[in-house]
């Protein structure tokens, strides 16, 4: 686990405003595919779902946590000696590097004294104000693209006053906004966040109640009514699919998305095929990929998906 000091700080600790902090992984900018026009995605960590396919494994927990690329490591034993909780190891035998993760408490002590730069925290801590001033440097490309700030993760939801802070800002300074959710969060968490919001893009990974658990940890009762709660606001709406072989891309299952899209009136859903390329982050923060044999669809298996989501008369991209 991470010390408390690395966790996101909270409006309710009675911080300012121009103190709110997050936890974030990445800040991609030029994004294309995260909604309309040239934009700047924003990344924070932490999840409440634990989707079995998930290609953003450090994107789950709230707090950084350490990337050990063992094929950079040159075995120079520099970061055994410094780690505060003797959970890095030597062995002298074949002079392998190992990592206790039930020790480690990614204080990110062993990445400063790596000289191959084969460790590293993925997540650190930032402001509001820092965020901004980054997301400011594009502002022209908002303007001439009709881009702006997406807010990503993980589940951007679980950090809520950092997001409703950002997206504040964001409309204050005429910056398009875009929540990209999962759907499973507070309706009144969901509701505050939304008046800040021009767009969503919402997640389904699957219609069927007791297999979306099974994929994910949770039922998806909440998230299709906070779906209903979106639409009803008239906030404009893209469903988004990540794209499962053998999971969740059944005739059957995409048909049941089109028909309530149907009857909530929505018309737009992006496709976002599986693939491959999270399979390295699991090795590289020691946990075990439980997909690890499974592979994407072909081009062909895609557009026979899409073809058959636009039969239902659905405007059908694919990410």
């Amino acid at each position: 686990m991470a010390d408390s000091k690395n966790l996101p700080l909270s409006k309710s600790a009675g911080i300012k405003d121009s103190d709110i902090t997050g936890c974030i992984f990445n800040i991609e900018r030029f994004a294309t595919r995260d909604g309309p026009g040239i934009r700047t995605t924003v990344f924070l960590k932490g999840c409440p779902l634990r989707c079995l396919w998930c290609s953003n494994p450090e994107s789950i927990r709230p707090y950084p946590q350490l990337f050990f690329f063992e094929n950079l490591c040159q075995r120079c034993g520099r970061c055994v000696p410094v780690c505060p909780n003797s959970a890095i190891s030597a062995d002298l035998n074949n002079g392998s590097i190992s990592i206790d993760r039930t020790l480690c408490n990614n204080c990110g002590t062993c990445v400063e004294v790596c000289p191959a730069k084969a460790r590293e925290l993925s997540g650190k801590i930032m402001t509001v104000d820092r965020v901004m001033e980054e997301v400011k440097e594009d502002t022209i490309f908002y303007q001439n693209s009709g881009g702006g700030v997406t807010v990503s993760g993980g589940e951007p939801t679980q950090q809520p006053e950092f997001v409703m802070e950002l997206f504040r800002r964001c409309r204050d300074a005429v910056i398009h906004t875009c929540l990209d959710t999962c759907g499973f969060v507070k309706p009144e968490v969901l509701e505050h966040i939304l008046d800040y919001t021009n767009l969503v893009l919402f997640d389904n990974k699957h219609m069927d109640p007791v297999k979306h658990k099974e994929l994910t940890g949770v039922n998806n009762e909440l998230i299709l009514n906070n779906l209903r709660t979106i639409v009803r606001r008239g906030t404009p709406v893209i469903i988004r699919v990540p794209l499962i072989p053998n999971y969740n891309d059944s005739e059957e299952n995409l048909g049941a998305l089109a028909n309530l899209m149907h009857e909530l009136g929505l018309k737009r859903i992006d496709l976002l095929p599986y693939h491959e390329f999270g399979k390295s982050k699991y090795q590289r923060l020691g946990i075990e990929y439980t997909l690890a044999s499974l592979k994407s669809h072909t081009e062909e298996e895609v557009e026979q998906k899409k073809s058959l989501l636009e039969s239902f008369g659905l405007h059908v991209g694919i990410g």
